[in-house]
């Protein structure tokens, strides 16, 4: 199929991407318990969420692209893992990819680009919490050096359930 041979081009993201990329988080807002948010974000709402990530520090966006289109095909970030000081070593990251856009290595390309850019930063580790069950996601992580380091519980309540979040680490 063509799509699958579509050519990716993997950069920083800009001001000019946060309306696709609110649109790709708001699909998984709405249909799934991949992230705990429970109301869609406009692109105001998401701005200060963009502007947390600038092009250089340890608090990344990259964003993948379709060579052909330019369309927008899904983004990874690290973000702080906790607000207090001491954390600043550590990372949590994540990757979201347009609902046609998976299983076609985009997210791989993704955290390719991300870790490579966060190569030379300052930092010691890299969490990933993954609401269960998301077997892709448990397989992207385990393939870029995650080992799961425990889950908690019936953490998140969502579309009349609880869900459990298996947290990943890996070292940086």
């Amino acid at each position: 199929m063509a799509s699958e041979r579509t050519e990716v081009q993997v950069r920083p993201g800009v001001e000019n991407d946060l309306g696709a990329l609110t649109d790709i988080y708001n699909h998984y807002v709405h249909t799934t318990p991949i992230t705990f948010d429970t109301a869609i974000f406009t692109p105001e709402e998401r701005r200060p969420w963009l502007l947390s990530h600038p092009e250089d520090g340890p608090h990344r966006l990259m964003v993948a692209v379709d060579s052909g289109s330019q369309e927008i095909l899904g983004y990874a970030t690290s973000s702080a893992f906790r607000a207090k000081p001491a954390y600043a070593t550590s990372v949590e990251v994540t990757v979201y990819l347009a609902a046609h856009a998976t299983g076609r290595g985009v997210g791989a390309r993704l955290y390719e680009a991300l870790f490579a850019a966060l190569a030379g930063e300052d930092l010691h580790r890299a969490y990933a919490g993954i609401a269960q069950p998301n077997e892709a996601s448990v397989r992207l992580h385990e393939r870029f050096g995650f080992r799961h380091v425990g889950t908690y519980r019936q953490v998140g309540r969502k579309f009349g359930r609880y869900w459990d979040v298996a947290w990943y680490e890996k070292e940086l």
